[in-house]
């Protein structure tokens, strides 16, 4: 009795020793563990958008295609599938590499080679931000589309179109069930096609349903906030590593660690949002 009394207030006397703040409990600091309290939340905030882009998809009859709308590339080139989306995925994840290796030269307190990796993570986020840019751009200035309006329609039977855009189609192209094609505008007016079923119909072009430009650009878009965010943050720590701020605290670089936290999340992100919209 005497023994299991001694143990207990020895137990007792333990914990108290750890959670009085003299001892990390979990082994981290109090601003890794809010780093990762948020990131936490974030990351349910972006899995509810994604779920609710996921339900829209396929409960939706017709939705377009990734390979038709994602086709383009800088300088005029068309029908290249995924290929400039596939840049910038690559883009962000070296800049998660050079990252790692800002909070690796950290730990060895070389002070010119945080300097040096933060910089080169500021440059891969940026060139992704010019890429999303140039993106949006050609979706919104070239294609039309926007949050109200889809251009980017899908056929829900096969046929043959009895019209021509001028562009791409032309009289006579025939067309397969679920092919997507793209609305074009003429002198500021839309110009849907008719076209002739397999059954003899005569139809018209239909828009696509309006989620799909909604949810395309609020969740990049917010995405891409996160992005800038990241990149602001970046810029003001490697400020602050360069005018030798960090090595006068005791937890020295450990705001880099933190702030590799999130920019590693974006990355993460960033692989479930590129499959969800470009590959599904």
């Amino acid at each position: 009795m005497a023994s299991d009394q001694t143990l207990q207030a020895h137990q007792g006397h333990e914990n108290e020793s750890v959670w009085m703040g003299a001892k990390e409990p979990f082994k981290a600091s109090y601003g890794k563990l809010m780093m990762w309290y948020f990131l936490l939340s974030d990351a349910f905030t972006f899995a509810g958008f994604l779920i609710a882009y996921g339900t829209l998809r396929f409960s939706s009859p017709t939705w377009p295609v990734p390979d038709f709308v994602f086709s383009s590339l800088p300088g005029g080139i068309h029908h290249k599938p995924l290929i400039f989306v596939t840049f910038m995925t690559f883009v962000l994840i070296v800049s998660s590499v050079t990252m790692v290796r800002a909070v690796q030269e950290g730990h060895r307190y070389n002070k010119k080679g945080v300097v040096f990796w933060m910089l080169m993570t500021i440059f891969g986020g940026l060139c992704f931000l010019g890429c999303q840019a140039w993106e949006w751009t050609t979706l919104i200035g070239g294609e039309k589309m926007s949050i109200l309006k889809n251009p980017f329609g899908t056929h829900v039977e096969s046929g043959v179109y009895l019209e021509g855009d001028g562009h791409d189609i032309k009289p006579g192209d025939s067309f397969h069930a679920h092919q997507t094609y793209l609305i074009h505008q003429h002198n500021g007016e839309w110009m849907p096609l008719k076209y002739k079923t397999e059954a003899g119909e005569i139809k018209q072009q239909q828009f696509g349903p309006k989620a799909f430009g909604a949810l395309f650009f609020f969740i990049t878009g917010f995405h891409g906030f996160h992005v800038l965010s990241g990149v602001v943050f970046l810029l003001i720590i490697m400020i602050n590593v360069a005018s030798g701020v960090y090595v006068q605290r005791r937890n020295h670089y450990e705001m880099v660690e933190k702030i590799g936290l999130y920019w590693h999340f974006v990355d993460l992100v960033w692989v479930f949002v590129f499959l969800v919209f470009y590959l599904l």
